[in-house]
């Protein structure tokens, strides 16, 4: 990373960065949904990690009434994503 000037809003910024210790990870909450880590996979988890993402992308737990239908319809596109994903995935157990 190039040097920033003490002081400034980048600076500030970068540090409250490293404080939080997120170092790039995705949400500790969201768990492996493929089999041998999850025998059972139920829809409300698939949309629960999904939720997770999507409040780990955009930065917000709940967003604001404008962001509202965008967020939903991020959580509805993750979700689906997710299923058809943990559809097609085939691991040592299943070939």
């Amino acid at each position: 990373m190039p040097s920033v000037r003490p002081g400034t809003p980048e600076r500030v910024a970068r540090l409250a960065w490293r404080r939080r210790g997120d170092n790039g990870r995705v949400c500790r909450s969201i768990k492996t949904l493929r089999p041998p880590y999850a025998d059972e996979v139920s829809d409300a988890d698939i949309r629960a990690a999904a939720l997770q993402y999507v409040r780990k992308i955009s930065g917000y737990r709940a967003p604001a009434a404008r962001n509202a239908a965008a967020f939903d319809r991020a959580v509805d596109a993750v979700t689906g994503a997710t299923a058809e994903l943990l559809a097609a995935l085939q691991t040592a157990r299943t070939g």
